[in-house]
């Protein structure tokens, strides 16, 4: 295993995260308003058997959360998989990490703090969007500026409303099927897989998707108060991300009909309403609200942390990796606020495909930091001795050949669904071209001046 010897060019993060606030990070970050609002479009591609499809995006998770988090426990860092891939894999490969995963991650702002904006207008019709928006991006502004510490402890108490009410969902749901209070519907629409047995495999995309921002828990490493937190931190955040995933989808599937007939209401709300819950409507729009809020937050911290590390690394300008005195990247935070002015202009002037465009992107910044993790497990692990392999702070049970399926699997995921649609094929591809070209061009310029050896470098 490659020793660290040379300067860690992450000094200055406070290391004040615990492993339930890393794990919150992480799952505020990854549970969206699409799963709140429901999954209609995976379930109309599968119906019911969309249960297999989240099956199959959680085990593809598991391996993903297995490689990040070996890699992780031995390089705890904010770069996270940039490091794993600068390590065991080539410069490319990590710059593609960080800076393809920093932009997808900073666009989702965007397009979360104008979701939270049109949750406002059902309380708020005759106020613009805009000042939601301009109000919501101070505050998490005001939020991610304090010390790393005080931003674990209101992002474990923000998402906390998400996964409660994902838990109930899921009980009081469970308890409406199984009282026969609700008719299920895993049969009542053409079956259990309606459009043909390899249905299920075509929603995966959505499903992975889904299941995005598990990677995050790796990032919140390079700020955890103790090594020992790491393993736990993994492995509660994929615990959670799981539980929670696969018993809200069958829940779903049983209470909504696959095809939308009949459909006019959010299923939590409707769950909730049977269940005689007093204003269903309103508690779901505050819920949709901070889920939208949350989300925003949580990806308002890793994308300032990635940032930060191209900045130390050589690949930003020097001014993204200065702290302030409470330890927080504060021009890497403002940086990475960009995502909130290119949502805005898109949701006002562009055409209705340009969201699809970038999603496009999106999944596909998503799905580098899972493949270069991977591919960087792989060589990881075939440069262990049985000696440094006994003694990992957390060892994945799977090895480097569950790695290399993983790998595998989201590569067939990710064809198919640019088969399925040719613009998010067409705009992943370009983003690919792009980074790579952006590559090219700084390593001639910034690399050079002040780029240097990650933690834990060869040299």
């Amino acid at each position: 295993m490659p020793e660290a010897h040379q300067p860690d060019p992450e000094h200055g993060l406070r290391h004040q995260l615990s492993a339930g606030q890393m794990a919150m990070v992480a799952v505020g970050g990854s549970i969206g308003t699409g799963l709140l609002l429901g999954s209609a479009a995976a379930m109309q591609i599968a119906g019911p058997g969309v249960i297999l499809s989240f099956a199959l995006a959680a085990f593809i998770n598991w391996t993903v959360t297995m490689a990040m988090g070996e890699l992780s426990s031995v390089h705890p860092a904010a770069g996270s998989f940039g490091v794993y891939g600068d390590i065991y894999l080539n410069e490319w490969a990590g710059f593609l990490a960080r800076a393809g995963y920093w932009a997808a991650i900073a666009i989702s702002i965007g397009a979360e703090m104008v979701a939270a904006a049109t949750y406002m207008a059902y309380w708020f019709p005759a106020a613009p969007a805009l000042l939601w928006v301009v109000v919501f991006a101070l505050f998490l502004l005001g939020i991610n500026l304090r010390s790393v510490g005080a931003y674990g402890r209101f992002e474990y108490w923000f998402a906390m409303i998400k996964v409660v009410t994902i838990a109930g969902f899921i009980l009081v749901g469970a308890g409406l099927l199984f009282g026969g209070r609700v008719t299920p519907q895993y049969t009542a629409q053409g079956g259990f897989l309606p459009n043909g047995a390899l249905a299920p495999l075509l929603a995966m995309g959505f499903a992975m998707y889904t299941f995005g921002g598990v990677e995050m828990v790796a990032i919140t490493t390079g700020e955890s108060r103790s090594p020992k937190e790491i393993p736990r931190a993994v492995l509660l955040t994929f615990v959670l991300l799981t539980c929670l995933y696969l018993g809200a989808i069958a829940v779903l599937a049983g209470v909504m009909p696959w095809n939308g007939a009949g459909v006019t209401e959010s299923p939590f709300v409707t769950v909730f309403r049977l269940a005689n819950f007093p204003a269903a409507t309103h508690v779901m729009n505050f819920v949709v609200l901070t889920a939208a809020l949350s989300g925003s937050n949580a990806a308002l911290y890793v994308s300032s942390r990635m940032l930060f590390s191209l900045s130390r690394t050589g690949w930003a300008p020097e001014a993204f990796g200065r702290l302030n005195k409470a330890g927080a990247p504060r021009l890497a935070l403002i940086g990475s606020s960009f995502g909130i002015v290119v949502a805005l202009v898109l949701e006002k002037w562009a055409p209705g495909d340009a969201f699809v465009s970038i999603l496009g992107a999106a999944l596909t910044g998503l799905l580098l930091s899972w493949l270069v993790s991977l591919a960087a497990h792989i060589g990881f692990r075939r440069k262990l001795s049985p000696d440094a392999l006994a003694a990992l702070p957390m060892r994945s049970p799977i090895g480097w050949w569950g790695s290399a399926l993983g790998f595998v699997l989201i590569i067939v995921a990710f064809v198919e669904t640019g088969w399925k649609s040719h613009l998010t094929a067409i705009s992943g591809a370009a983003y690919i071209v792009v980074l790579s070209v952006a590559y090219v061009v700084l390593k001639k310029s910034w690399k050079p001046k002040h780029g240097g050896p990650v933690p834990g470098g060869e040299g």
